[in-house]
């Protein structure tokens, strides 16, 4: 309030409190800098943008095991480490070949390094690793090798990205995957990258046949997706020696299964169908593969009308 100024007024004293606690505090604090309760975390450098793949398409690079994943009675993911936590960046749809480290350790009958082609199942995007679904087939020398030779710690040597079919979000109205075995695994490349995609309207629809229901892979993470996007994906699974109560598809992809579950090739360019899968069940459903071409188109795809442009054999 302010005073009049014939009111008496004492000498007034100065007070250090203030500049004491202000001192003590100040010293409090450096003490307690000092001993490291309030540290400041440090800053790590923004990571710069990865320019390109640790993968070569055109030579061989080893790669270290770090784990492996069963899955079923003959299948297992095994999980290689990627440098530097980098991602794979590998192209949707896209494959890689893989080998022995060392030549000498698995061979064919002429002496020549045995190689197989697998597609990842990891994102392109994962960082520093990379997946591979693998089922043991007992004349299979590569997966043998894989399963009977290979520990975390071990290397293979994987050469790629070899890109495949360039897949385009909504460059199609409807979409069949067909496949049997470990050939779902180009399959649900495609599937996982399109529907991670918030724009993604294509519908997608997933034939998977099997001998029997403990061959299903991945049926976990397909059941997940048509939780997730019941618009836009739907998988049905067929199995040759299902058990009693089974309720899906009985049997070989048929006519009567496709004609059921896929667009019709009235559709034109708006629908396309993926077929992957061991080369009896392609021929099959689509025609012998030509070596590394498409071949002609066959089987029950070519029996209800559909192109060779509607058609993509992996």
């Amino acid at each position: 309030a302010r005073r009049f100024s014939t009111e008496a007024t004492a000498p007034k004293k100065s007070s250090n409190l203030g500049l004491w606690l202000g001192g003590a505090g100040v010293v409090g604090l450096a003490g307690y800098l000092y001993l490291g309760g309030a540290t400041p975390a440090p800053v790590k450098p923004a990571r710069k943008p990865q320019e390109k793949s640790p993968l070569d398409p055109n030579a061989f690079v080893d790669f270290k095991l770090k784990k492996v994943e069963p899955y079923n009675h003959n299948t297992a993911k095994f999980v290689f480490e990627l440098p530097e936590d980098e991602a794979s960046l590998l192209p949707v749809a896209s494959c890689v070949v893989v080998k022995a480290s060392d030549d000498a350790a698995l061979t064919d009958k002429k002496g020549k390094p045995v190689v197989r082609p697998y597609t990842p199942i990891s994102p392109p995007d994962a960082p520093g690793e990379l997946v591979l679904l693998i089922k043991k087939y007992e004349t299979g020398a590569v997966s043998k090798y894989v399963f009977e030779q290979l520990k975390p710690g071990d290397t293979l040597a994987i050469k790629g990205p070899f890109p495949k079919f360039p897949y385009k979000a909504n460059e199609f109205d409807e979409v069949a995957l067909i496949g049997g075995g470990s050939g779902v695994t180009p399959l649900y490349q495609i599937l996982t990258h399109a529907l991670a995609d918030p724009a993604n309207k294509t519908k997608f629809t997933l034939i998977f046949a099997n001998v029997t229901e403990k061959d299903i892979l991945l049926r976990e993470e397909f059941d997940a997706l048509q939780k997730a996007h019941p618009d836009t994906f739907r998988a049905v699974y067929a199995l040759d020696k299902p058990a009693p109560g089974w309720a899906g598809a009985v049997g070989y992809v048929n006519q009567a299964l496709v004609k059921e579950h896929v667009a019709p090739p009235t559709l034109g360019e708006k629908v396309k169908v993926f077929v992957c899968g061991p080369p009896g069940q392609v021929a099959g459903i689509a025609g012998k593969k030509d070596g590394m071409k498409q071949g002609a188109l066959g089987g029950v795809l070519k029996e209800l009308g559909y192109t060779e442009d509607q058609v993509y054999k992996f």
